[in-house]
């Protein structure tokens, strides 16, 4: 029961805010440096995506100082179980796909971790569903767009989405007005700092995002 309260405890805040900050970089400095920005910037949701060198010693590494502080650490990009279970093991709070793999969802439901699923299609929601995935990641959401959110909600009331892919400040009140549970943004927020080393403009768009999230949802209350 202890773990389900921790599962459920992880999805609430990560909801609360409404982002997770997707990190890919080219090396492991460089993504501890913009993992701690956008954490500064008020994003307490931060996902190491496995493509990233020294990802996991990255996660042992800000698991270990800022844990306590807030920073709600997953793992992005996982594609198998054994994968999954290294991240959990080196600290991620939850686990993000991006495919709709079975055997991850198990090892995560083992470890009473959230797993976030890529999902495309209904038929793949559902699936994600019965398997025991809370959210699913609703993925390329460029290809996919807002109106897929707001149709699925039709006939899936009940079903959360957090769209990864596309997702920009430009475009967060298509996304939020559309129903989704939260957004994964990368690049619009890390690029200040992947091009030119801009980290303090990093934390400056990651503060700007979650105030925006703010805004669009009281204005549809």
């Amino acid at each position: 029961m202890q773990g389900s309260i921790r599962k459920h405890e992880i999805l609430r805040k990560i909801e609360g805010k409404g982002v997770v900050a997707v990190i890919r970089a080219k090396n492991k400095d460089e993504g501890r440096k913009l993992s701690e920005s956008v954490f500064r910037g008020g994003i307490p949701a931060v996902e190491i995506t496995m493509t990233v060198p020294g990802a996991l010693d990255i996660m042992k590494d800000l698991s270990g100082i800022y844990d306590s502080d807030g920073m709600i650490l997953g793992a992005g990009t996982v594609i198998d179980a054994e994968t999954a279970r290294l991240c959990i093991l080196a600290g991620a709070s939850y686990v993000v796909t991006p495919f709709l793999s079975p055997e991850v969802l198990r090892m995560c439901n083992r470890y009473s971790v959230p797993c976030l699923p890529g999902t495309g299609t209904v038929a793949e929601i559902v699936s994600a569903m019965e398997l025991g995935a809370d959210v699913v990641k609703i993925f390329p959401g460029e290809v996919l767009g807002p109106s897929f959110i707001k149709a699925v909600l039709g006939p899936l009331p009940f079903a959360k989405m957090m769209p990864t892919g596309g997702v920009s400040p430009d475009n967060l009140d298509e996304w939020i007005k559309a129903g989704a549970f939260a957004v994964g943004m990368g690049g619009a927020l890390t690029n200040p700092a992947s091009r030119n080393g801009d980290y303090l403009k990093v934390e400056e768009i990651a503060r700007s995002v979650v105030r925006k999230i703010e805004e669009i949802r009281k204005t549809g209350e």
